[in-house]
């Protein structure tokens, strides 16, 4: 019974034959099968795909495991009490009313799990566009708060107008050639300069307007005016925020310090001692529809809409590729435009401003234990309740509380490993990380993004038109090969030479 049946290689190569037989079968049947499949049922198939690929939630819904439903509604718990405080302090970096940035999150969140393919991120406002809406659309608006709203809403149809396009084009390969030393640049630059509005507010007195450079001076001479009240207040609440940031990673701490911020001024009553408060916020829901423009403004706001695009292009795909690549899912960079897309028209048509993937916002909503974007439609749900229902206990919230929620979230944006390790590895590559920053404190937000932009595409066109080229020869003792000029003892082949084009990796 132990011995082994052998083979003649007559029998493997009939058996071979066999198996080949049977696959070439298997082909032709598939084939008469469909040849004899009415087209009618084609169409429908073909429809089917289409749909899928336009809502991967019909996809994933399909297979949806009753087991997950409690991961996601923890996952959304947790996800909206980040994102109301978020909204409510990027909403003030925008210069729109509180409610802006709550009705933002709300409407884009509606949406987004339809269309998105990475499972864990969170659509929300973002520091980095906030403060380019509220930096250009000043002399537009011509000093009128309602048509600043007004502008910002049409500014997020724009954006999804743009990401439309865009995956019609297939361009969600546009994020592979963004360098990543301008996107440090960049953020770090808009790190110094939401930190030059929200200063004055931390120390109780009002900002100025204009460039990084004037808010700083303005800030500076006009310390004697710090309300001492304020100044307490602000730094008490930054201290919980970095406490709670390490010791308490990933826990609803900002919504904490919200909570802890209104019940002391409205039981001390800090308006009195010169805290200023957020004010009253709208209860309810805003009347949905398109924001009162001209059509001649379209033109004025299609640089600031193009801007906040690829601001919140790139930061989405880099979210979706990290989360792919650690859960191990597939990821479309192309489906996330669409995304993107669907989000800011619900932002825009819900008098919000544009949104895009959030970092912070997804970490929680990963580590919140999201098994699908489902948990992402559960957040906003909740965000809903706190507009319907609770937004009126905002009005004590106080300033300086939300100055410190902002200083505490773009600390994460000035990344000053990153500039080391270009330091270290690349000149080259801290040079540009530090044009781009020096481009968004000196030239503005809006052309600091193109400067960005035409950083990238130059550096891509150096590297393309300069590759390094490496003459291989064979490693002593074996059958492979490597470059030269790194092992000398390396052996030429006789009569041949052998080159390797080498292409630098996209840091």
């Amino acid at each position: 019974m132990g011995d082994r049946v052998s083979r003649t290689p007559q029998q493997k190569t009939s058996s071979s034959k066999r198996v080949d037989t049977m696959g070439e079968d298997i082909a032709a049947t598939k084939e008469t099968a469909e040849n004899l499949e009415p087209a009618g049922s084609k169409l429908q198939r073909a429809v089917r795909r289409g749909w899928y690929n336009i809502f991967p939630a019909f996809t994933w819904l399909r297979t949806y495991q009753p087991k997950w439903l409690r991961a996601d509604l923890i996952a959304g718990v947790t996800l909206a009490a980040y994102l109301m405080p978020a909204g409510l302090a990027d909403a003030s970096l925008a210069n729109l009313p509180p409610e802006a940035g709550l009705y933002a999150c709300l409407f884009s969140g509606l949406v987004f799990w339809l269309f998105c393919s990475s499972r864990h991120t969170a659509i929300t406002v973002t520091s980095a566009i906030s403060v380019l809406v509220g930096a250009s659309l000043g002399d537009l608006a011509g000093g009128d708060p309602s048509r600043f709203w007004a502008l910002a809403s049409c500014t997020a149809l724009i954006v999804g107008g743009l990401g439309f396009i865009a995956w019609l084009a297939k361009a969600g390969v546009i994020v592979n050639f963004i360098s990543e030393s301008v996107l440090v640049g960049f953020k770090c630059g808009i790190a110094l300069f939401i930190a030059s509005t929200q200063l004055p507010k931390l120390f109780g007195f009002k900002g100025s307007h204009g460039d990084f450079w004037e808010r700083s001076g303005y800030f500076f001479s006009h310390l004697r005016q710090t309300n001492t009240a304020s100044l307490l207040l602000g730094i008490c609440a930054f201290a919980v925020l970095l406490l709670g940031k390490r010791f308490l990673k990933n826990k609803p701490v900002a919504l904490f310090v919200v909570i802890a911020g209104i019940v002391v001024a409205a039981s001390m009553d800090l308006g009195s001692l010169g805290v200023k408060l957020l004010g009253q916020v709208p209860q309810g829901l805003p009347p949905f529809g398109l924001p009162a423009v001209h059509v001649s403004d379209l033109n004025d706001l299609l640089p600031l809409a193009l801007g906040c695009f690829l601001l919140g292009m790139v930061e989405t795909a880099a979210l979706g590729r990290m989360f792919a690549a650690k859960h191990g899912y597939r990821f479309d960079p192309n489906q996330e435009l669409l995304g993107i897309a669907g989000a800011n028209v619900m932002a825009g048509l819900g008098h919000g401003f544009p949104v895009s993937g959030g970092m912070s916002q997804s970490l929680v909503n990963e580590s919140g234990g999201a098994r699908t974007p489902l948990s992402g439609f559960i957040g906003s749900l909740l965000m809903l309740l706190i507009v319907l229902f609770l937004s009126g206990v905002l009005r004590y919230l106080p300033q300086p509380v939300l100055a410190a929620i902002v200083l505490m979230a773009v600390m994460g944006l000035f990344n000053v490993t990153a500039l080391k390790h270009f330091w270290r590895a690349d000149r080259t590559e801290f040079v540009v990380a530090i044009a781009a920053l020096l481009g968004v404190l000196g030239s503005g937000l809006l052309r600091g993004v193109l400067i960005g932009a035409i950083i990238s595409v130059v550096q891509l066109l150096r590297r393309a038109s300069r590759p390094r080229v490496a003459f291989l020869g064979r490693i002593p003792g074996s059958r492979r090969f490597s470059d030269m000029a790194r092992h000398s003892d390396n052996e030429p082949v006789p009569g041949a030479l052998l080159v390797r084009v080498e292409s630098r990796q996209r840091r």
